[in-house]
């Protein structure tokens, strides 16, 4: 699975308003079904909060990477965004997030779902493309700069 098919500036959002949790969740699940890519945002929604409540997605680094399965979509699909402010998303390392990127994917698909988490865990080792992904202006930047 390369970032670059499942990611598109009409996937990305710069400056995202979020105070909490949920609320970036919600503005997650937004632009997914705004890019057309969910058949039920309600259950999208519910998979990802299912799967969060269950342990954290903020993993560290200012990173977040809420996911769920769920049978609202055929096949996987993803978005990222950048938030305004940091945002307390109960992060390994107990810092806030300002990068969040959310990937659905159906039930019975496992192998896709596993190799984007682990590639969008490489992309953002690196803290000089963190820092380049914080700065982005634009969606189609944002979405350029994680395509890789």
């Amino acid at each position: 699975m390369n970032l670059q098919f499942a990611l598109s500036e009409k996937t990305a959002a710069v400056g995202m308003a979020a105070a909490d949790k949920d609320a970036v969740i919600d503005g997650l699940i937004d632009i997914l079904d705004r890019a057309g890519l969910l058949k039920d945002r309600a259950a999208a929604r519910a998979a990802v909060l299912e799967r969060e409540a269950k342990m954290s997605t903020g993993i560290k680094n200012g990173i977040a990477i809420p996911h769920g399965k769920t049978a609202a979509v055929d096949s996987l699909v993803a978005c990222v965004a950048v938030t305004r402010d940091p945002v307390d998303f109960n992060a390994l390392d107990g810092q806030p997030s300002r990068i969040f990127i959310m990937t659905l994917s159906p039930p019975d698909k496992v192998g896709p779902h596993l190799q984007f988490l682990a590639e969008v865990s490489q992309l953002f080792k690196d803290p000089t493309k963190r820092t380049a992904i914080l700065k982005a202006q634009t969606a189609a930047e944002l979405a350029s700069l994680v395509q890789g």
